[in-house]
């Protein structure tokens, strides 16, 4: 392997200009048709398809995953994995963004696919589903069931309002909630119930009351999903889900203990029963590997990316199952800029946002960013040494 970074990145430009068209049209694709996790059988087909053409071995529905894939080309001794997102937020389409990332991760792919050989890599990419189904994201699941064994180093970027190369994304879980009480006549006879909705009422002033002693960097985020039958009965039996999230795992195990605490009493204060689900599967923090997030912001900055500090991003948290992957392997995941600000993720605005000629532009940018990237860690003798000494050591007997 004698490859000229600079010579290969030279001729990046072109061939992301000659499949950008392809890119755009698959991003629009994806976001006129969005779907949700694990239901994503047109946006993995389309991207399966794009790839296929781009001359790579496609695999579908790997993992036990129908809508998740792998796509490879080359046969190098340093595997470099791209990952693509393509799932929607429900009843808000894409909101986050996903139909960018998967546009980006494949005009990135399509513009590196001639130069593997030069470069000595095997270039891999993913399709991981459902990352916005918290405690059973796509790539979760795929690291348990070894869809990452042989990858050395996995990199993709996501749209947010701001330009940032090494994000702070923190820990999460979900919380289910059930509440068991008894029904009774609510006008007739209402001292023989016992009111879940209550319950569950107790159990939210509870959650106000502690925010103010959790950390500054954690979250309590939930809706109440049932909270009874009729306005005439005393609830027996309501639901909520709660997503929690905290600077890491660790201190997540603790707000979890808080948090369940408060609907332990609401239950106990009404004279009701309780239930969790969920949990079990946390999303991890995001460790962005220092050296893959440093050759991205030089490469970023050379396309006029603006990574000035903007005061916006201070508290700007959010969770990724990205984050389990970044535990086993070098991995970046850098926020691509629309400059959307005051409008942020998972608003409709956003998802409005992310099919405008600003949102195309940074697919090619985003795009070119990558593939200079895997270009300069596959070519600096000591970063390709560093990734290859850091070959992941997976379970093995996965399915």
């Amino acid at each position: 392997m004698n490859a000229d970074p600079h010579a290969v990145k030279r001729h990046l430009d072109k061939r992301i200009s000659l499949v950008h068209n392809d890119a755009v049209s698959l991003s629009h694709r994806i976001h006129s048709n969005p779907e949700i996790g694990f239901e994503e059988e047109k946006a993995s087909r389309w991207m399966s398809e794009a790839l296929d053409g781009a001359g790579y071995t496609v695999e579908s529905g790997i993992c036990g995953l129908p809508t998740a894939f792998r796509a490879s080309i080359g046969t190098g001794d340093l595997n470099i994995a791209l990952l693509a997102e393509y799932d929607a937020l429900p009843g808000m389409g894409h909101a986050c963004g996903h139909n960018l990332i998967a546009a980006t991760a494949f005009a990135a792919a399509a513009a590196l696919a001639p130069f593997v050989d030069e470069l000595g890599i095997t270039l891999t990419v993913l399709g991981t589903p459902a990352e916005e189904r918290l405690a059973a994201g796509g790539k979760l699941l795929m690291l348990e069931r070894g869809g990452f064994d042989g990858i050395h180093a996995a990199l993709m970027v996501h749209p947010t309002p701001f330009e940032v190369a090494a994000p702070q994304m923190i820990a999460a879980s979900r919380l289910q909630v059930e509440m068991t009480g008894v029904a009774a006549h609510a006008s007739a006879a209402p001292e023989q119930g016992r009111n879940a909705a209550d319950a569950l009422t107790v159990a939210q002033v509870a959650l106000g009351l502690l925010r103010q002693h959790i950390g500054k960097e954690d979250r309590i985020s939930g809706y109440t999903t049932h909270g009874g039958e009729a306005p005439n009965i005393i609830p027996a039996r309501t639901t909520a889900d709660y997503v929690l999230r905290s600077t890491n795992v660790a201190q997540l195990a603790e707000l979890e203990n808080r948090v369940k605490s408060c609907f332990e009493g609401g239950a106990r204060a009404t004279g009701c029963s309780h239930g969790f689900s969920g949990g079990g599967r946390n999303y991890a923090e995001l460790r962005s590997d220092p050296v893959l997030a440093g050759l991205y912001r030089e490469n970023a900055e050379a396309l006029g990316r603006d990574f000035s500090h903007d005061p916006n991003m201070n508290g700007f948290l959010a969770s990724s199952d990205v984050g389990n992957v970044s535990q086993v392997m070098p991995t970046i995941q850098p926020f691509i800029g629309l400059g959307t600000w005051p409008v942020v993720n998972h608003q409709p605005e956003f998802t409005a946002a992310c099919a405008t000629p600003i949102a195309d532009s940074s697919v090619a940018d985003g795009a070119q960013a990558l593939a200079a990237t895997i270009a300069d860690a596959a070519s600096q003798k000591s970063v390709r040494e560093s990734l290859l000494g850091k070959t992941p050591a997976l379970a093995e007997g996965r399915g």
